[in-house]
């Protein structure tokens, strides 16, 4: 009887030992699957972010190569910023990005700019003012190429340096008053325009007719990028340019620009705008005249609504360098100018261009 017993205590146990650990290992089996999967998932978006920071560290890597020897930092210099015009996304992005290279770099920067992109006469007095206070140098993007030589004549006889970005100041006006520029940093605007054009192409096996929409005439950015643009569609056999129109950066002013265009021209295959803003409202216009099936539109900048756009199949492309790394190296030269350093000739920054195959690789753009 005893051994009887014994027997259905032991057998007790194990059930109960076999009904308490079962649900135990299912829920653990459970919550391994769902740690592999967020595990998976943080994997993917890790790798998304890697891949899109790696054309950064490229673009990095070549602009740092050309400020070698590097400057020394914390050390409390102060640099003023004049922009053009915290109306255009592009410039308003560019002073987020100025102030955060800034922090990075144990710089104290202040971004000042003009009320608007058309605005030379509040540039040109903003920058008087600035040259008063006490920067230790100066980074600058004129309007025009002569809007700012008056100032930079007071900045040069005030010994402050200055050092322009991106839209070029007319050299040969300003040195023939006697005037210099201590540094230059800049895209090369007219390379800008041609690999837009080249990409445009790509997607018109067939040719046909194309427009350009212009920024304000004179802004080096405008000019260089409409040279560039134009000698490529001139060059390539089947396409012809129809139109070539200021828009003066102004979304409205391209919207009438593309609305009259396809009236103009009902055959048209493609626009290319100087800016995001204008290849945007570009685009607006052909989908309100339900035109935009057909006709390829690119812009410049890759502004976060063009990023949008362009994800969206709504924009076909834009071109781009790395705001964030252009602005650091904007301040790493102003820094090595004010420690005494030669810099010589320009610095450039790469480009690239976005269209709907690669837009995925540029995810965390900055």
């Amino acid at each position: 009887m005893k051994k009887v017993i014994s027997l259905v205590l032991v057998l007790t146990m194990l059930i109960s030992m076999l009904i308490g650990c079962t649900p135990k290992d299912m829920e653990t089996t459970e919550l391994d699957s769902t740690n592999e999967a967020e595990e998976m998932d943080l994997v993917e978006e890790n790798n998304s972010e890697e891949e899109g920071n790696s054309k950064i560290a490229e673009m990095e890597e070549i602009l740092m190569e050309q400020l070698e020897p590097m400057p020394e930092l914390d050390g409390g210099e102060k640099i003023g910023v004049l922009i053009i015009s915290l109306t255009n996304p592009f410039w308003s992005n560019m002073k987020d990005k100025y102030e955060k290279a800034g922090e990075e770099l144990g710089i104290d920067v202040e971004v000042l700019s003009a009320p608007t992109e058309d605005d030379t006469t509040s540039q040109l007095e903003t920058l008087d003012g600035m040259i008063v206070k006490d920067y230790d140098a100066i980074v600058f993007s004129p309007i025009d190429g002569n809007n700012l030589i008056p100032a930079l004549l007071r900045a040069n006889q005030a010994n402050v340096p200055v050092i322009n970005l991106g839209p070029g100041v007319n050299q040969d006006a300003l040195n023939e008053q006697g005037g210099h520029v201590d540094g230059i940093i800049t895209v090369d605007f007219e390379n800008q325009g041609k690999m837009v054009a080249e990409d445009m192409i790509k997607q018109m096996p067939d040719g046909g007719k194309v427009a350009i929409i212009q920024g304000i005439p004179g802004a080096g950015q405008s000019e260089g990028r409409t040279k560039g643009a134009k000698e490529v569609f001139e060059n390539t056999e089947d396409v012809e340019i129809v139109s070539i129109q200021p828009g003066n950066w102004d979304r409205n002013t391209a919207y009438n620009i593309a609305t009259d265009l396809i009236q103009a021209h009902p055959d048209l295959k493609g626009i290319f705008a100087c800016n995001d803003v204008m290849a945007l409202a570009a685009v607006e216009a052909l989908e309100t005249a339900d035109k935009k099936d057909g006709i390829i539109v690119y812009g410049v900048d890759f502004t976060e609504e063009a990023q949008v756009a362009i994800k969206e199949g709504r924009l076909d492309g834009s071109i781009t360098y790395s705001p964030s790394v252009y602005t650091k190296a904007a301040l790493l030269l102003s820094l090595k100018i004010v420690q005494g350093e030669e810099v010589e000739g320009s610095v450039y920054s790469p480009l690239a261009v976005v269209n709907k195959e690669n837009i995925n690789d540029f995810d965390g753009w900055k």
